[in-house]
């Protein structure tokens, strides 16, 4: 079922809201800071903007974005462990606006950044973008997880398999439900025009999976090593799909 123009224009709105957070966030990433105060430069620009936290509406998370660090690959909950030179660092901002929602991460290296962590972070956004140019209408769900896995492969990294692209829109997840970044032989559906979803890889060093901390809500990988994630949302159409949540700053 395809969009109408007004709810293309809430889509856009809402995605412009949570790339303008990420951005926003990203420019006050610095040693010292700690999530808590990251966290509450995000809600402001939320606020400004109209928008709600989708965390805190729909789930009641302790935050309004999700901030992991190193080995914390989601749902990190935002409060006093501050940001270190060399840390990886997750934002992930979903937000609602006039009834209609948006999601995205990145991960971002403080410098300095070793050499071995920038190539994890270049690896896992070229995943994003093959995945992307995977999802056209009509071609299977199951090509994003092949050419997200065969580049993981071919770099020497493993994707987190147990976290995955949902459906979304008039709701925070929405069908198509869990869509796998790795090769599924048994995944059948195929993209359709007009869907929202989000794609988002998380690529990690020898992790397979995340599990989930004794505070009820952050997820890190099994062996404790590094991971990072990129994630956009998207419309898709018979061309390229339309990224929401595309960042000014973002260069590929």
């Amino acid at each position: 079922m395809g969009l109408t123009k007004e709810e293309f224009e809430k889509l856009r709105r809402i995605g412009a809201v949570v790339a303008e957070t990420i951005e926003e966030m990203q420019s006050h990433l610095e040693p010292g800071i700690t999530t808590r105060e990251l966290d509450e430069i995000g809600r402001a620009v939320l606020t400004r903007n109209g928008a709600q936290s989708a965390p805190e509406l729909v789930y009641d998370f302790p935050g309004a974005t999700c901030i992991s660090v190193n080995e914390r690959a989601a749902h990190g909950i935002p409060g006093d462990l501050k940001i270190k030179a060399g840390d990886l660092v997750n934002i992930d901002v979903s937000a609602e606006m006039d009834g209609f929602f948006a999601d995205s991460g990145a991960s971002f290296g403080v410098e300095p950044v070793s050499k071995k962590k920038q190539a994890l972070l270049d690896s896992t956004k070229e995943a994003l973008e093959k995945a992307m140019s995977m999802a056209r209408h009509g071609r299977p769900i199951q090509l994003v997880g092949r050419v997200v896995e065969g580049l993981a492969k071919e770099r020497g990294y493993t994707v987190i398999r147990n976290l995955g692209g949902h459906g979304i829109g008039r709701g925070l997840h929405e069908k198509p439900n869990f869509i796998p970044h790795f090769y599924d032989r048994s995944e059948k559906r195929r993209f359709k025009e007009g869907q929202v979803l989000t794609l988002e890889p998380f690529l990690a060093f020898g992790a397979r999976r995340v599990d989930e901390l004794d505070d009820g809500w952050t997820l890190r990988t099994e062996n404790k090593d590094l991971v990072a994630q990129f994630e956009h949302t998207m419309v898709i159409t018979r061309g390229e799909p339309i990224v929401l949540t595309r960042r000014a700053s973002e260069t590929y």
